[in-house]
């Protein structure tokens, strides 16, 4: 997988994400909707590097070039879930209906007091589960993340509620594997990304959408470390105020030893990887790399 998202700097601004948060907390939901027609648009238009990336994967979804329309939808769909996020992280989960699926394993670990890892990606919102996890006291939740991705968005967002901010634990932290560790050990649920690589970071090539892409082995080879149940996590947008939550089980928690570790966690990758296209070939819009995700590098 490329690395090349690394390069790309973030271009939302603290002053649009203060004007489209101000309207959304006291207009409300369907003014502040309609406003992120123009604002989407804006970023559209001067967004050179976005637009080519998004007419390149869905292009490579379709199986044909993809129209304007269609790459804007792509980009709008990203700043819907930008604001739900801040109702989300608000504590207003009564607004949206969200459904969840395969969740029963999930729960078992959780009763049992049994850490487990929960891998997501950057398809859908990733915060339906770290606002879920935060506002409920049956379990504990931890998300292993690197907060130089959209730093401004990140920082700004986390203030509107420090329960959420406090789930995360840093990738860049020098004790990070040893936070994570402890995490499982306490019978917490970690989730992290599966789908962007880091540099010197191990990785597989597997098949993806029918061309070689790079994936991170980090996640699979800490569950197999740690003896931690595995499980895949994707919450798809599906318009409006409707979020569907799945979950997949993907490793079954035995400890693998270091000589066969690597092996495995390869295959356990590419196992996300084939279900992270499933869920991408359904739910295109909801892809969120606006990279090169194929370019080798």
């Amino acid at each position: 997988m490329s690395q090349e998202w690394q390069l790309y700097r973030e271009r939302g601004t603290v002053f649009w994400l203060h004007v489209i948060s101000w309207i959304a907390l006291n207009i409300g939901w369907h003014v502040a909707r309609a406003l992120l027609f123009p604002i989407t648009l804006y970023f559209f238009v001067t967004g050179r590097a976005t637009r080519r990336a998004s007419k390149s994967f869905l292009g490579q979804v379709f199986g044909r070039p993809a129209a304007i329309s269609e790459c804007f939808r792509h980009h709008r769909t990203f700043a819907s879930t930008i604001l739900d996020r801040v109702y989300l992280l608000h504590g207003q989960e009564e607004l949206f209906d969200i459904r969840t699926y395969g969740a029963g394993p999930v729960l078992e670990c959780v009763a049992a007091r049994r850490g487990c890892v929960l891998l997501g990606s950057h398809l859908g919102s990733f915060e339906i589960l770290r606002v879920l996890g935060a506002g409920h006291d049956h379990f504990d939740l931890k998300v292993l993340m690197n907060e130089d991705q959209n730093r401004v968005i990140t920082q700004f967002l986390n203030r509107f509620n420090r329960d959420v901010a406090d789930t995360v634990i840093s990738s860049r932290s020098l004790d990070a594997v040893f936070q994570i560790r402890d995490a499982i050990d306490s019978g917490a649920l970690v989730a992290l990304m599966g789908d962007r690589t880091h540099v010197g970071e191990k990785s597989v090539e597997c098949t993806f959408f029918g061309k070689p892409a790079r994936f991170p082995t980090t996640p699979a080879s800490l569950a197999l470390a740690l003896g931690a149940p595995i499980f895949l996590v994707f919450g798809l947008y599906r318009g409006g105020n409707r979020y569907d939550v799945y979950f997949e089980p993907l490793g079954e928690g035995r400890t693998v030893g270091h000589g066969l570790r690597q092996r495995e966690a390869e295959r356990l990758t590419c196992v996300y990887a084939s279900r992270l296209e499933h869920f991408a070939r359904e739910m295109p819009y909801n892809w969120f790399n606006f990279y090169d995700f194929w370019k080798v590098g």
